[in-house]
C-alpha cells in the first residue's frame, strides 16, 4: 500500500527542515539537566505549551496562585497537559498509537469541558458531511504512515486545524494531537520541546500557514510543513532555556 504522506518529503525544504527539527531535538534531550531531571523540565515545557495553545485560540495565559484559571480555555488547555505529561502521558501515547480517534476525544473532553453546554458533545465529532470520513482517514494515515515524524506532525496538526471536527477547542486539540505524534514517534520522547511558545508569537504567520495548508497546494501544504518543521526546532531552543535554569 501506498503511503499518502511520502510524496511530502518530496517538496522543496521539507526533509532539511525535518532534519533540523529531528537534530534540534536530540540535543535537547543530551543536555545535562534532561539526563535525570527531564520530568521537572517536562513538567515545565508542559505548562509553557498549554498557556501558549490557550493564548492562541483566544484564551488568557495568566496562571492563578491554586486551583484552576477562571479562563476556560486557559482550564480546559492545561488539563490537556496534564494528560500529556508523566504517567498520564505514557497512557494517553498508548491510546493514540492504538486508537487516534478515540485519543483525540479524550483530549476534546478535557480541552471543552467548560466550554460546551451540553455535555454530550464532549468528544463527539461534528456531524457536518464528511468530518467523519476524514477522520477516519487521517486515522488510518497515522497507523500506515511511515514518514519523518516532523511531517507526520504537520499533516495532523494542520489537517484538524482546517477540519475543525469538534467545533470548540480544536486548535488546543489540533497542537496536543501534535506534540501526540512528537512523542509517540520517538522525536520528543520525553516531551521536552515547546513549538507552541513560537507558533503564539507569530500567530498572524500561524493562521497563514494553516490556511495554506487548508488550500491543499503543493505550495501550501509544503509552507505548513516547513514552519511547522522550525517551530519544533525552536521549541527545542525554548527546552534547552528550561534546561538551563533548572537546579543542580
Amino acid at each position: 500500500m501506498t503511503d499518502p504522506l511520502a510524496p511530502l518529503t518530496d517538496l522543496p525544504g521539507v526533509r532539511a527542515a525535518a532534519d533540523k527539527a529531528r537534530d534540534a531535538l536530540a540535543e535537547v534531550h543530551r543536555h545535562r539537566a534532561n539526563r535525570r531531571g527531564w520530568a521537572t523540565t517536562a513538567a515545565e515545557a508542559s505548562v509553557r505549551a498549554a498557556r501558549s495553545s490557550a493564548a492562541l485560540e483566544g484564551g488568557g495565559t495568566t496562571m492563578p496562585a491554586e486551583g484552576e484559571p477562571a479562563d476556560p480555555i486557559l482550564a480546559g488547555a492545561l488539563r490537556v497537559g496534564q494528560a500529556l505529561d508523566g504517567d498520564a502521558l505514557r497512557n494517553m501515547v498508548g491510546v493514540w498509537q492504538r486508537a487516534p480517534l478515540q485519543a483525540l476525544a479524550r483530549l476534546h473532553l478535557l480541552a471543552a469541558a467548560d466550554l460546551v453546554a451540553d455535555e454530550t458533545g464532549l468528544g463527539r465529532p461534528r456531524v457536518d458531511e464528511g468530518v467523519a470520513q476524514r477522520l477516519d482517514v487521517l486515522s488510518q494515515t497515522l497507523l500506515a504512515t511511515s514518514v519523518p515524524a516532523p511531517v507526520t506532525a504537520a499533516v495532523v496538526h494542520g489537517e484538524l486545524l482546517t477540519l475543525k471536527p469538534f467545533g470548540s477547542a480544536d486548535g488546543v486539540v489540533a497542537r496536543a494531537a501534535s506534540r501526540l505524534v512528537t512523542v509517540s514517534s520517538g522525536l520528543d520522547l520525553r516531551a521536552l520541546g515547546v513549538p507552541e511558545v513560537f507558533w503564539m508569537r507569530r500567530r498572524q504567520a500561524y493562521l497563514d500557514a494553516a490556511a495554506g495548508f487548508g488550500s491543499g497546494t503543493a505550495d501550501g501544504v509544503g509552507g505548513w510543513v516547513i514552519f511547522c518543521c522550525g517551530a519544533l526546532e525552536d521549541g527545542a531552543r525554548e527546552a534547552t532555556s528550561i534546561a538551563d535554569s533548572a537546579p543542580g
